[in-house]
């Protein structure tokens, strides 16, 4: 990115996901000056298609990305490839954004939409077969295994849940203990939905055309399954937000943490920060891509309002001035 520091903007937002994008455009279209600046880095790159979002079931991240970033230009929008890495809150109430290749700009206002990062579990394979057929969301990947040999990975217990969601989807799901262990009461509640147990650790993947199709236990057994279900940990990418005092916090189900977000107002993405907004995964981890997309637009709103009530301000202490001097 060129440095920008005498270039300011009404709002910069940081991330070029579907939050930040659909929020932009929205931005835009209130006909405010927006500058978008993206890591290119999206959650979902591994992923060849997305689903479950309303007349976009199919396509592909990237195809729905450039989509959004045409049409944010498309409205005088600028975005610019880089990594903000931080910000400072000035003096006026305004923000200096800094990047990673040294230039910073300007924004009067900061909504921050830099999603998180899934950090797997230690079983060798699992990166490169994420998104494809090692997965975690049955709402975004069930149906295209429906009916198939599916895994669910056991290192918390989150693994129930998830093996109680996928049986849903397939009744060929099996729990594989690997180092968790399992209650009494999960083993009912596993044995009461069909779900075979597997004991013993998961050491790597089996892989055949490059597909799927089991994994491979210490003692050298090998597990069918065309599809293998982990839970990973959810880590907010938070650089900026946390340069301005604002903290991740422990994002928990079943008393076992997941990751991590930073919050914000549910309704508008407001942070305890004035000036600052946040939508999509680095506050809501479990949001998808339609949601993330909504967020944005929602913080977007609330964004554009607060910088209306500032101008009304602005203009009513303008006319008391004019009406006093007259």
């Amino acid at each position: 990115m060129d440095n920008a520091m005498d270039r300011s903007f009404d709002v910069v937002v940081v991330g070029g996901g579907a939050a930040g994008l659909a929020g932009a455009l929205t931005l835009v279209r209130a006909r405010r000056s927006v500058l978008v600046i993206d890591s290119g880095s999206p959650r979902n790159a591994p992923a060849a298609h997305m689903h479950g979002y309303l007349g976009q079931d199919g396509q592909s991240p990237a195809g729905l990305l450039a989509k959004g970033r045409a049409e944010v230009a498309g409205y005088g929008g600028e975005i610019r490839p880089g990594t903000a890495v931080a910000a400072d809150r000035l003096p006026d109430g305004t923000f200096l954004v800094r990047c990673g290749d040294g230039s910073t700009v300007r924004a009067g206002r900061l909504l921050v939409a830099t999603g998180l990062v899934d950090e797997l579990p230690a079983v060798p394979g699992l990166g490169a077969r994420w998104g494809r057929d090692v997965l975690h969301c049955p709402y975004c990947h069930g149906w295209e295994v429906r009916g198939q040999a599916v895994g669910v990975l056991a290192d918390s217990p989150v693994a129930v849940h998830q093996a109680q969601l996928w049986r849903h989807w397939s009744e060929r799901t099996t729990l594989l203990a690997h180092t968790w262990r399992l209650t009494d009461e999960d083993r009912e509640l596993l044995a009461a939905l069909g779900v075979r147990v597997v004991e013993g650790e998961v050491t790597g993947l089996a892989i055949e055309d490059d597909r799927l199709t089991g994994v491979t236990l210490a003692d050298g057994a090998v597990v069918e399954c065309r599809a293998l279900v982990v839970a990973p940990r959810f880590t907010a990418r938070s650089g900026v937000l946390t340069s301005l005092g604002l903290p991740t916090v422990a994002v928990e189900r079943d008393g076992h943490v997941i990751g991590t977000c930073v919050e914000s107002d549910p309704a508008t993405g407001a942070t305890a920060l004035p000036g600052v907004w946040v939508a999509g995964n680095v506050t809501s981890p479990m949001e998808k891509v339609a949601g993330s997309a909504a967020q944005g637009v929602a913080a977007a709103v609330a964004v554009n309002t607060d910088l209306i009530e500032a101008q009304t301000r602005r203009a009513v202490a303008a006319h008391r001035a004019g009406a006093e001097r007259g």
